[in-house]
């Protein structure tokens, strides 16, 4: 490794990336007390349209954090592979969302970030890495040249493309499919007339289509949502067609010989009219893929460096921002000399199956939209399935993460490793600090840990949550207790005991 200026810099962790995944990280590393360093290729946060809302169980952690738009909302419809999936009349309905751009989320999360002792700088691309027993030199080049940075953690929050996994040497396998081609832009469609409250859009002389969901044809499949006044957000997906290479830029007219071939007629699609920017985005191929291992020494993979699957049921930022705050309070932990042996590695014995759980029911959502008859009688199977209650309970539950609670040796308990979301309103604040609570019933708990705040609330038992929001043990105090205390929060139990005076 070489550079030309060499800097006396030194962080305790570095993240690659400032998308919303490695905001969050710096967010929830800052409410533990760590300052990170943030560090960006780009020169400024991209103005690109992209998600338009948060699906899933880090809506609530979200809302904890004082962040997002609101309180959490049940979805009282949603879909899998383009079917319909009514959740309206589903008795603890487990799969959330907020209604907020990804554009608003990440200045929200950047300012957060900021404010808890961040540093976020832009322009700055890392280039080469070393490591060592004690931390991670970084080559870095900057707007004044190159030079080098010591860290003792590195966290590649980097996309798709990750230079840091790649310079891990972290190998990333999966499936591509190279014959499909998704086409996206903001338009207008003059002369239509928009009926939300029907989720349709009526085209004069053309036809009705739906909007807020994808659809699919014989041909493929298209989505339509409406996303600024007078605007919508047009997508079609095409199997085995040709396509431009990425060279050639996409156009309106690229996009309406597109839709054509999907639902047999020419939508009159048009440019919007104002300052933009506006989506246009042409993807060619299909790339799921989970990284083979989240972390090479003191090095770590999250969000989409760690994962990249179809777009299908809107998984990413539930993915991604969950990476963060699972790695966040385990590296302060590390960091401030605090954490019990192998915590680390709990981040990807946590987080990994999660991803390959993604990739498994993006894969299948993305089969069930493919053209062809044997789909369609699938689709037919399918939709018979998602006509019982069970079967909607089942997959709302995979869409949201809520199915596969985190692998625990605490006593067997139904809470044990899952995200604990509903908290009574008085633990909104004692939440949004991203500690360790331990909630006590009868107000009479004495457990004297440095890193856990006892928090007097009327809940059924006895449940200790770590600060991602994930339960570590529940139910009646006794030694399993003292044993979750120093599994996941060290070994700093008062000499009295924990539970001596309870």
């Amino acid at each position: 490794m070489s550079a030309d200026i060499v800097a006396d810099i030194v962080a305790d962790i570095v993240i690659a990336g400032s998308g919303p995944n490695g905001l969050m990280l710096a967010c929830e590393l800052g409410s533990a007390g760590i300052r990170p360093l943030v560090i960006e290729r780009l020169p400024r946060r991209s103005d690109q349209p992209k998600a338009n809302a948060v699906v899933g169980e880090v809506v609530h952690l979200l809302h904890r954090r004082g962040l997002g738009t609101g309180r959490p909302t049940p979805a009282r419809a949603f879909m899998f592979g383009a079917l319909p999936l009514d959740l309206a009349d589903l008795a603890d309905n487990p799969l959330t969302g907020m209604q907020i751009k990804q554009a608003q989320l990440e200045e929200q999360l950047e300012r957060r970030a900021v404010e808890v002792g961040a540093r976020v700088q832009r322009g700055h691309e890392l280039t080469g890495l070393e490591q060592d027993a004690d931390g991670v030199t970084l080559n870095i080049t900057g707007p004044e040249g190159s030079y080098h940075l010591r860290t003792r953690y590195l966290v590649g929050c980097d996309g798709g493309h990750s230079t840091v996994r790649r310079l891990a040497g972290i190998d990333f396998p999966g499936v591509s499919q190279s014959d499909i081609v998704s086409r996206a832009a903001e338009v207008t469609v003059p002369g239509a007339t928009l009926r939300p409250e029907r989720a349709e859009l009526e085209v004069p002389g053309i036809g009705t289509f739906g909007l807020y969901a994808w659809h699919r044809t014989e041909r493929g499949a298209y989505a339509m949502l409406p996303t600024r006044p007078g605007v919508l957000t047009v997508s079609s997906v095409e199997w085995g067609g040709a396509a431009s290479g990425e060279e050639v830029p996409m156009t309106i007219a690229e996009l309406c010989a597109s839709l054509a071939r999907v639902v047999g007629a020419d939508l009159p699609l048009a440019a919007p009219v104002g300052d933009g920017p506006y989506l246009m985005r042409r993807l060619n191929g299909r790339n799921t893929r989970v990284a083979d291992r989240y972390r090479a020494g003191r090095v770590f993979l999250a969000g989409d460096a760690a994962h990249v699957h179809s777009a299908m049921g809107a998984p990413g930022l539930n993915l991604g921002l969950q990476d963060a705050a699972n790695l966040a309070w385990k590296l302060a932990a590390a960091v401030q000399g605090w954490a019990p042996p192998d915590l680390l590695d709990t981040y990807q014995a946590e987080r990994r199956p999660a991803a390959l759980r993604v990739a498994m029911h993006s894969r299948a959502q993305l089969a069930l939209t493919a053209p062809g008859s044997e789909v369609t009688a699938l689709r037919e199977v399918f939709g018979e399935l998602l006509a019982e209650e069970g079967n909607r309970r089942r997959i709302a539950a995979l869409l949201a993460g809520t199915d596969l609670p985190y692998p625990t040796t605490a006593p067997p308990h139904p809470l044990v490793g899952r995200f604990l979301a509903d908290l009574p309103a008085q633990l909104d604040e004692p939440a949004s600090r991203a500690r360790p609570l331990l909630l006590d019933p009868t107000g009479s708990l004495r457990v004297r840990h440095s890193h856990v705040e006892v928090v007097h609330v009327k809940v059924p038992e006895t449940v200790l949550v770590r600060p991602d929001g994930f339960v570590a043990w529940a139910g009646t105090p006794d030694k399993t207790l003292d044993d979750a205390l120093q599994t996941w929060f060290g070994d700093s139990l008062a000499e009295t005991g924990s539970l001596a005076d309870r």
